[in-house]
């Protein structure tokens, strides 16, 4: 089991190139793993091919309405939840959504820090949030935690995908540079001292759990789990 299998999928359907991207990187800084289109045919197509935990699809989309593309979705029986984004602020309109299957409405603008929130609370509404077994333990990606059979742990996002990228590779030494990859966003400058700080603290998290794995350290490579 690789570390990229340990976040929750989400396909965000947006025609605006640069709104796109901003969303798409604010969301896998938060852990999650994303998918992108630009028009509902090829969101459509990505779903039939590759199914996700959740869709983030804006309401005015090129090629059709967001809400067509979300009704043509459950009527091919797809219940993946839906977090619809849109200019329109109107009662109708957000009406509108939720009639054609949507599970809830941003505004634009909005805040990004507001739309993962969203997510956050339409994947725990809905059941959606794929917490996995890894080494013994249940990891969250939602909630960013990791729990044993007695007792759950919060992780900051970082230490959360730095567990992760551990403990998908159980018992093989992970590389610093594979190691900054996982934790930190492309082009982020990372001290190699501040890898260290992240996996000390994360070693610390893991001592409130009893049946965690040790992470040692791998000499002139980097660490490693179990």
């Amino acid at each position: 089991m690789t570390s990229d299998r340990l976040g929750t999928s989400i396909l965000v359907v947006e025609d605006d190139d640069q709104l796109r991207g901003v969303v798409a990187d604010s969301l896998r800084e938060e852990g999650f793993r994303v998918e992108l289109a630009a028009t509902g045919a090829e969101a459509l197509s990505r779903v039939e091919t590759k199914p996700v935990d959740l869709l983030v699809v804006d309401i005015g989309l090129p090629d059709t309405d967001g809400r067509d593309l979300c009704q043509a979705l459950r009527a091919r029986g797809t219940r993946t939840p839906v977090l619809f984004l849109t200019a329109r602020d109107a009662l109708a309109d957000r009406i509108a959504g939720f009639d054609a299957g949507g599970d809830d409405y941003l505004t634009k603008p909005f805040e990004l820090v507001e739309l993962v929130a969203r997510i956050q609370a339409v994947l725990r509404r809905t059941g959606a949030d794929s917490a996995l077994e890894a080494a013994g333990l249940r990891l969250d990606p939602v909630a960013h935690s990791v729990a044993d059979a007695t007792r759950e742990v919060r992780l900051t996002p970082t230490e959360f995908r730095l567990l992760a990228a551990l403990l998908g590779r159980p018992g093989e030494a992970v590389r610093r540079r594979e190691l900054i990859r996982a934790g930190w966003p492309h082009g982020a400058y990372v001290r190699e001292n501040t890898l260290d700080a992240y996996v000390a603290r994360v070693r610390r998290k893991l001592k409130e759990l009893a049946e965690a794995p040790e992470i040692t350290t791998v000499h002139g490579i980097g660490y490693r789990v179990g």
